[in-house]
């Protein structure tokens, strides 16, 4: 039975790409992740880099900036002169992990013919820590300045959390590839294991609008509370008793192998998760050189491609931002796909939610269409809902 307030899209009300069908259901489950032939990959690739860097004028050094961000180094294993690439991240222990994540995948898929550098910067949004984001600009924030200096060829790749980006990036970037999604459940931080257990009246602390509305919409006595920073900002406020729980994505605490401090895993079907949540995008500039759009290609992730390009689809559809509390998620079915996107009011007493289903293996384009479809679902139920 959907909870109270709630508006479930049942049937579609437009039609949707081809395969597609309605659900009752959408208990996601683990799915299997293709793995590519690695070495051959590796061999094929390196060979690809050869050919077009022996084409390619060596790229003189960028001139560095009046304040040079932090470097750090990992050559490649075995070639006498690997290219260096050079890649950009915000600077929490996160977004580092994830950017090493992403460097060690392209040395390794690149068969040591690349290297990496790593430059570290501090977004608007990590200054922003005494207010939502909501009231600040948005998810932009945690960007615009890695996207100025990809723009001024200060980086060549730039590493996010997905979550965290814009649905319309500059015109300048584009999503390259995305690395295999880690788990996207959130976790509940703090003596209880379940929202269920929470005490009544008990104080959360998170920095999510999507969180917060999920919240008061399963238990209205909850009394959400802003809590910003990284995640060891956010654990040492809950041990100074700022909040009797916080929320967290369990992606970002078992990349930094902090999973052991959730309580609990909270179930999809309880709280869905935010459009990309536990999926790395990395971004290139429009212009760059074919021989780095192939190694970025080589890491890319087939299975989070399709996810991304679904749940951003919905989002876009729907204008969302931080702004908004908006949650998307789709994965892969033994038999096909399945998604599920909803968009709830502020106060969490009202939410609107479509679920659908496609009965073969989605193309990108079958993928989009149905983030698409459950968005326009999902927009005429709640425009006919607010009049």
């Amino acid at each position: 039975m959907s909870p109270k307030g709630t508006s479930k899209v049942k049937r579609a009300a437009a039609k949707p790409a081809k395969g597609a069908r309605s659900l009752k259901t959408g208990t996601p489950k683990p799915t299997a992740k293709a793995k590519p032939a690695a070495k051959s990959l590796a061999k094929s690739l390196a060979k690809s880099l050869a050919k077009s860097l022996a084409k390619s004028p060596a790229r003189s050094p960028a001139k560095s900036p009046a304040k040079s961000p932090a470097k750090s180094k990992i050559a490649a294993p075995h070639a006498a002169k690997p290219q260096i690439v050079r890649i950009g991240a915000r600077g929490s222990p996160l977004a580092l992990a994830q950017a090493h994540l992403f460097g060690q995948r392209l040395v390794e898929r690149s068969g040591g013919a690349l290297a990496y550098t790593l430059s570290t910067y501090t977004t608007t949004g990590d200054k922003i820590l005494d207010r939502p984001l909501q009231d600040a600009g948005g998810k932009g924030l945690f960007t615009k300045e890695l996207d100025r200096a990809q723009k001024d060829s200060q980086i060549d790749i730039g590493v996010h959390s997905l979550k965290d980006m814009t649905v319309r990036l500059p015109r300048h970037i584009f999503l390259a590839a995305y690395l295999p999604r880690e788990d996207p459940r959130d976790c509940l931080i703090g003596p209880w294991a379940s929202i269920a257990d929470l005490p009544h009246g008990a104080v959360v602390g998170t920095s999510s609008l999507r969180r917060r509305s999920q919240l008061l919409m399963m238990r209205p006595d909850l009394k959400p509370v802003t809590f910003r920073g990284n995640v060891q900002t956010r654990l040492r406020k809950l041990a100074e008793g700022e909040a009797q729980a916080t929320i967290l994505a369990a992606a970002g605490l078992r990349r930094l192998g902090m999973i052991d401090h959730a309580a609990g895993i909270i179930p999809i079907e309880d709280m869905l998760p935010a459009a990309g949540q536990g999926i790395i995008g990395v971004t290139l500039r429009t212009d760059a050189p074919e021989w780095l759009v192939a190694a970025c290609s080589a890491t890319d992730d087939r299975l989070s491609r399709l996810a991304a390009i679904a749940e951003r689809a919905f989002l876009r559809r729907l204008d969302g931002s931080c702004r908004t509390p908006i949650a998307a998620h789709f994965r892969l079915t033994d038999d096909g796909a399945e998604m599920a996107g909803e968009v709830l009011s502020d106060e969490g007493d009202r939410r609107w939610r479509a679920e659908g289903a496609l009965d073969r293996l989605p193309s990108e384009r079958d993928a989009n269409d149905l983030g698409l479809f459950l968005a326009e679902d999902v927009a005429s139920h709640r425009a006919a809902d607010l009049g």
